[in-house]
């Protein structure tokens, strides 16, 4: 699965780890993720976000 960068403080979304403190399962797609979530580190949301090449 696709990992995505915030393109503001630079954190990875792994989907192989999700975010379990934010409530989000492992093995869950970013496209899943729902768009009310913020990015753990820096609060931004789901739209400040990019593939991670």
């Amino acid at each position: 699965m696709q990992k995505y960068r915030c393109t503001v403080c630079g954190y990875i979304y792994d989907p192989a780890v999700g975010d379990p403190d934010g409530g989000i399962a492992a093995g869950t797609a970013f496209e899943e993720i729902p768009d009310d979530w913020v990015c753990p580190e820096c609060g931004v949301s789901k739209e400040d976000f990019e593939p991670d090449s």
